[in-house]
C-alpha cells in the first residue's frame, strides 16, 4: 500500500512534537553534527529525512498560513520572515562585524537551548511566519545544526529554511543539511584574493569558502547566493570580478552597502553606494537589466544577457527598503528585535523560562512589532546610536 508524503509526516510528528511545539528525541541522535553520517545506515537516514525534509514533501506543500495580528505593524506590514541567529561564536572576525579585541560573548547557560529555539520558532510560524533564515556568528558552528534544521523543516507552513553562512566549514556539511530540508543558502565573501580575505577576517580560509560555493552549486542549489560588502579602498576594485563569477553558474552576487554596528569603525569614506556600483557594473556589462522585485525584497536585482547568475544590490544606507519589511530577529540570547538597525529588544528567553503560557508570548511578541517604526534612522544617526555588534545581533 502506498502511503502518502502527509501520512509519514503525521506519523513522525507524534513522535516529535509535545503539547507547545517540537522536541528533541532520541530520533535524532542518530545524526553527528560534526562527523556527518555514524553508526547509521545511509538508506535508512535517506528514509528518515524523506519524512521530515520540506524539500521531499514537495507533492503535499503545507497551506498557506493566515497572519495574525501579532505579526502585523502599526503601518501594516506582515512579518513572515524570522531570522534566527543559533550562536554568537564565529570562526572569522572580520572587521565589519567585530572590534579587534572581539566582543564578550553570552555565557552558553544565556543562549536559546534546541528545545528554546524550536518552541518559539513553532510560535512564529503556526502565527504566519513562512520563512526563517538561520544566522550567527557562524551558524554551522553549532553542533545541533542539523537536528535544528530537521525539527525547523517539519513545521507547517514554513516554505523556506535558508541559511547565512561564512562557508568555512560548509562544504563537508552541507549534503546532510540539505537532506535535513535546507532550502536555500547565503555565503559570505568580501574579496577574491586570499591575502585580502586573510586581512579583514583574522584568518586563513578563502579557498574553504570557494570550496563551499562549488559545493553549493553542486548539490544543486540555485541560486547561490554570494553575500559581499562592499568597502571603498579595500575591495571595491573587485566589483566585476565578483560580477564573473555570474556568468557560468547559477550564483547571485549580492553586493551590500558598508553599514555602521557598535565596534566596526564605520566610517562614510568607506561606503561605496549604490549608485556608484551600479555605475561600475554597468560601463563593463551594458546589458545589465533590472528585475521586476518582490515588495518585500531587500535586493534590487539585475540580469546580464548570457549570464547564468545574476547581480544584485543591498542598499540600506542609500536606499533604504523599510516600507516593504517583513523582518523580525530573534537572537541567540533570545531577545527580540523588530529592526536590525533599531536598539530596543525585548527577552522572550526569561518569559519563556518562566513558563510563560504560548498566549503571553505573543503578546510580547505583538506589542513589540506594534512599536516597530516606519523606517530606520539615516546612516549617519545610526552610526551614532547604540547597538549591539553584529556578531551578537545575527547577520
Amino acid at each position: 500500500m502506498k502511503v502518502s508524503a502527509a501520512t509519514m509526516r503525521r506519523s513522525l510528528s507524534r513522535l516529535t512534537h509535545s503539547h507547545f511545539g517540537l522536541r528533541n528525541s532520541s530520533f535524532f541522535s542518530v545524526v553527528d553534527s560534526e562527523l556527518g553520517l555514524t553508526n547509521i545506515n545511509r538508506h535508512n537516514l535517506d528514509k528518515m529525512m524523506y519524512a521530515t525534509s520540506c524539500v521531499n514533501l514537495s507533492e503535499d506543500p503545507p497551506k498557506e498560513n493566515c497572519v495574525s495580528d501579532m505579526l502585523v505593524d502599526s503601518f501594516g506590514r506582515m512579518h513572515t520572515y524570522l531570522r534566527i541567529s543559533l550562536t554568537e561564536r564565529c570562526n572569522l572576525r572580520c572587521h565589519y562585524c567585530m572590534p579587534a579585541e572581539g566582543v564578550q560573548l553570552s555565557p552558553n547557560p544565556q543562549l536559546l537551548s534546541q528545545n528554546e529555539i524550536l518552541h518559539l520558532a513553532s510560535l512564529f510560524v503556526a502565527s504566519g511566519v513562512n520563512k526563517i533564515r538561520l544566522t550567527g556568528g557562524e551558524p554551522t558552528i553549532r553542533r545541533d545544526i542539523d537536528q535544528i534544521c530537521l525539527q525547523l523543516s517539519n513545521l507547517k507552513g514554513l516554505k523556506s529554511l535558508a541559511i547565512t553562512t561564512n562557508g568555512i566549514t560548509l562544504a563537508r556539511k552541507l549534503p546532510l543539511l540539505k537532506q535535513c530540508g535546507l532550502t536555500s543558502l547565503n555565503i559570505s565573501l568580501d574579496t577574491l584574493v586570499p591575502a585580502k580575505f586573510e586581512f579583514l577576517t583574522r584568518r586563513k580560509g578563502h579557498e574553504k569558502v570557494m570550496e563551499s560555493i562549488n559545493a553549493a552549486v553542486d548539490v544543486g542549489y540555485n541560486p547561490v547566493k554570494v553575500n559581499c560588502v562592499v568597502m571603498r579602498g579595500f575591495n571595491d576594485d573587485e566589483i566585476c570580478d565578483f560580477v564573473e563569477l555570474t556568468r557560468d553558474r547559477p550564483i547571485n552576487v549580492r553586493f551590500i552597502e558598508f553599514m555602521p554596528f557598535d565596534g566596526n569603525v564605520w566610517n562614510v569614506k568607506k561606503l561605496v553606494s549604490y549608485s556608484e556600483m551600479l555605475d561600475t557594473v554597468a560601463k563593463q556589462f551594458p546589458s545589465l537589466k533590472r528585475q521586476h522585485d518582490h515588495p518585500t525584497e531587500t535586493a534590487k536585482n539585475f540580469k546580464i544577457d548570457g549570464h547564468v547568475g545574476t547581480v544584485s544590490f543591498i542598499t540600506s544606507m542609500t536606499e533604504h527598503f523599510c516600507a516593504g519589511c517583513n523582518r523580525l530577529r530573534l537572537l541567540a540570547d533570545g531577545n527580540f528585535k523588530v529592526c536590525l538597525f533599531g536598539p530596543s529588544e525585548v527577552s522572550l528567553r526569561d518569559p519563556l523560562r518562566q513558563q510563560a503560557s504560548d498566549d503571553e508570548l505573543r503578546e510580547i511578541i505583538g506589542a513589540a512589532v506594534k512599536k516597530k517604526k516606519a523606517s530606520h534612522a539615516g546612516m549617519f544617526d545610526i552610526a551614532k546610536t547604540a547597538n549591539r555588534p553584529m556578531i551578537h545581533i545575527g547577520g
